[in-house]
């Protein structure tokens, strides 16, 4: 057989080469495309999208006031108007909690307080269609003022509660309360976008160790916010099997061709 004959034969094992070798390139690529989440269970969950935030179902009340929020939380604050020391007399203020009065003269005992600060939280709250642990909505949750409408006031609570700000009082004046007088404001909870923040274990979405509460590297910044910048790349998904397998074929069939020409 001359040498010219044995061109073509070559050609042909270059060019299956160099085919076997481009979808080798283009598996990579596409695998490198379809990024997947590994968890402890061992099946794949998307990868949460950038400003990713929970969602959920259930409406939250307090039920006293027939105050609702789809917010992550409901936060009720209540307020009364009482006599504190100052000095050698008194004074008063607006406090949250009833000041002990019991060592102060009788014009100046405080009324028990008939309402207490409460607080809801979403207990279906889910990202990306999986359930979200309450631990994360209680350390990067923050609460925010909100004004509700109040159509659902009961009547007895509109009889004593006048609007006053965001919220509601009981006082005739609110520019002059009286000892004993109430004010009320609600919060919902609001959360910032949690990639970076969670990690999928045990079939939820649970508060990363570097973004728990207390953790604080040098120079100020915390952990949850370093994670956020800086998220850990997913693991390589076993799509990148085949192209070891492609290369493995087009080393296959350059040696079947090489074989074939040297038997002509």
């Amino acid at each position: 057989m001359t040498p010219r004959a044995r061109l073509p034969d070559l050609g042909l094992a270059l060019k299956a080469s160099r085919a076997a070798c481009l979808a080798a390139m283009l598996a990579s690529f596409g695998a490198a495309a379809v990024p997947v989440v590994a968890t402890d269970a061992g099946t794949g969950v998307p990868v949460l999208e950038e400003g990713a935030t929970p969602t959920a179902q259930a409406t939250l009340e307090d039920r006293d006031f027939g105050v609702r929020t789809r917010a992550m939380g409901l936060d009720r604050q209540v307020e009364m108007y009482q006599w504190r020391a100052a000095g050698d007399g008194y004074e008063a203020v607006w406090n949250s909690a009833l000041i002990d009065s019991s060592g102060f003269d009788d014009a100046h005992r405080n009324p028990p307080m008939p309402l207490d600060t409460q607080r809801w939280w979403a207990k279906d709250a889910t990202l990306a269609g999986y359930p979200v642990d309450v631990e994360v909505l209680r350390a990067l949750g923050e609460w925010r003022t909100f004004r509700p409408g109040f159509s659902r006031l009961p009547l007895n609570m509109a009889a004593t509660f006048q609007p006053d700000g965001d919220g509601l009082g009981s006082a005739e004046n609110p520019l002059h309360p009286q000892v004993g007088d109430l004010r009320i404001r609600w919060r919902e909870l609001v959360l910032p976008p949690l990639q970076g923040r969670v990690a999928f274990r045990d079939g939820a979405w649970r508060l990363r160790r570097s973004a728990a509460p207390g953790t604080r590297p040098p120079g100020g910044a915390t952990a949850a916010t370093i994670d956020a910048a800086n998220p850990s790349p997913p693991p390589e998904p076993a799509v990148w099997n085949w192209t070891w397998a492609l290369v493995g074929l087009a080393a296959l069939v350059v040696l079947l061709l090489l074989r074939r020409r040297r038997r002509r």
